[in-house]
């Protein structure tokens, strides 16, 4: 199925997303912590944002897969008057990032 804006797959392909993003003119947004898991384990995510509330919840779906690893350089933040907090990070890849040369070399 598919809209103008939205496309809806039976199956991850990471070569396929691969190409989507490779073709895309706007950014491409990844919902729900089974699918972003998958995309993140393909190393497809460039960007993360999240929303943190001033409320501990003791069980649910964790947002981050067991064994993530993300190397992560902040881009932006924003702090609400209720307390939640909004984090921007790009993800940095090996050797991409400044300070991971500098100890290479």
């Amino acid at each position: 199925m598919s809209r103008e804006r939205t496309r809806i797959e039976r199956a991850f392909d990471p070569e396929a997303i691969q190409r989507l993003k490779a073709d895309a003119v706007a950014d491409i947004s990844v919902g729900g912590p089974g699918l972003a898991a998958q995309a993140m384990a393909a190393g497809l995510v460039d960007e993360y944002h999240f929303f943190l509330a001033p409320v501990v919840v003791g069980g649910g779906t964790r947002s981050l897969p067991d064994g993530a690893r993300l190397d992560l350089e902040l881009m932006d933040e924003r702090r609400f008057g209720n307390g939640v907090v909004y984090l921007r990070y790009r993800s940095v890849r090996q050797g991409s990032h400044p300070a991971v040369r500098r100890r290479a070399g």
